[in-house]
């Protein structure tokens, strides 16, 4: 990755475009709206309230990243995406249960000013959803080339100079990578085709890259994770990140673990459980479904721990993850864990763990994050998959033969370096010899 010459500057509207308007799209937009009103803090958000340390301690240089960096502003936000269900964000947002009603009074005109498009859903992939506000075609190419026009349509509509698009729809049945996702010529006619290896996330992300639009996976699906549309992006000068947002309890294991190994006390288990109300919870209630976000969950701990570097502390771990829908929890998540760790000799001791979290709340300011840096990283002229945003996903892509990095003060520190590179600044590597020198 190379340091621009120049970054195109944050001029005019960036319109976020959002497959899924649920809790997650309708708390993110409703969140914005309030903010741009002066009605709440962007608590949460990296790019709105985090700071950059530049040069060293003793420089007393310290800026918020949103005032380093050529962001867009908040101002500069339009919003539009899909959604099977026809409720406007207002009426969705509402349903979510999410904000409070008083609030939601407040941004009425704003959020009744925007409603779902018909979107690309096949309830093959996801089982415990249907609804009336689908699109209809012969194949999934007819049916990409509808998200074009949508894309078009909108971009025209809002005025909007640059667009990103962020999947925040449901977790669609576990897939892995077959013949069809191996290249762009095999993908394409398995488009023409309806292969059922295809799933929807994969055709918006085939439309955002085939539109120029950077692409972004909040969910755990395969979607723009396989070979032939991580080279599509990279050819048309694309940025894409995923998977799954990091909110809840994967966020809790991402600050625990690192400070476990760092002290190098083992771990004999951990278990996870979840009990959650939203659709969400409704979809993964699915097993097939529930099996995507597994998968995505129980990487990890074993990326972080690297059992066979440590087999003494971490070798044989047994790391069970559970996730059980109970609808009166609505979108409070609660996550327990139970974790079996042993320290000096062997000698065993507990942790417990009972996160009362808010799903949206976590993940909406995530969103915004993405969005900013999205944009950031395409009007740097940056393609292919941005590794540096690892920081907001549960499941970070990352390039072939390489394995990911979870934890999440590594991931904060590539962060911060990959917008000081950007801007010209020092790298900073926290190794202070020159303090006393």
């Amino acid at each position: 990755m190379d340091r621009p010459k120049m970054i195109a500057p944050a001029e005019g509207k960036l319109g976020v475009l959002l497959p899924g308007m649920g809790a997650v799209a309708t708390t993110f937009i409703a969140g914005v709206e309030a903010v741009r009103k002066g009605g709440g803090l962007p608590i949460g958000s990296v790019t709105q309230m985090g700071t950059i340390r530049l040069g060293k301690r003793t420089e007393g240089r310290s800026p918020h990243i949103k005032d380093f960096i050529p962001l867009a502003s908040l101002n500069q936000l339009v919003f539009a995406g899909w959604d099977i269900f026809t409720d406007n964000v207002h009426d969705a947002a509402i349903r979510a249960g999410v904000l409070r009603p008083e609030l939601l009074a407040r941004l009425r005109p704003e959020l009744e000013a925007i409603s779902p498009m018909p979107a690309v859903f096949d309830r093959h992939y996801v089982k415990r959803l249907d609804g009336p506000n689908v699109k209809k075609g012969a194949n999934w190419r007819e049916l990409a080339d509808q998200l074009g026009d949508d894309i078009a349509s909108f971009k025209h509509r809002g005025g909007c100079d640059r667009l990103v698009m962020i999947w925040c729809g449901s977790t669609e049945i576990h897939m892995v990578p077959s013949e069809v996702h191996q290249t762009l010529e095999r993908f394409e006619r398995g488009l023409a085709e309806r292969d059922p290896a295809i799933s929807p996330s994969m055709v918006y992300a085939y439309a955002a890259i085939k539109a120029g639009i950077p692409y972004a996976n909040g969910a755990p699906n395969l979607s723009a994770d396989i070979p032939a549309l991580m080279d599509f992006a990279h050819d048309r000068g694309v940025p894409l990140v995923g998977k799954d947002f990091k909110t809840g309890q994967t966020l809790m294991k991402t600050i625990l673990a690192p400070g476990l190994k760092a002290r190098m006390l083992g771990i004999q288990g951990w278990f996870s459980t979840n009990i959650l109300g939203n659709r969400d919870g409704e979809v993964l209630d699915d097993p097939e479904s529930f099996k995507t976000k597994e998968e995505s969950k129980l990487s990890v701990l074993e990326h972080i721990l690297q059992p066979e570097v440590y087999p003494d502390l971490y070798d044989g771990l047994y790391h069970k993850v559970r996730i059980n829908y109970y609808p009166p929890r609505g979108d409070n998540k609660e996550g327990w864990d139970n974790i079996d760790i042993f320290g000096w000799l062997g000698y065993p001791m507990q942790i417990k763990i009972d996160f009362l979290c808010r799903d949206s709340i976590l993940a909406a300011p995530l969103v915004l994050d993405i969005a900013l840096f999205l944009d950031l990283a395409a009007r740097s002229g940056w393609r292919g998959i941005q590794e540096w945003m690892s920081f907001f996903f549960k499941s970070p892509m990352h390039a072939p033969g390489l394995y990911p990095e979870h934890d999440l003060f590594i991931q904060l520190m590539k962060l911060k370096n990959t917008l000081r590179f950007l801007m010209g600044e020092e790298c900073i590597t926290h190794l202070g010899n020159e303090y006393y020198d």
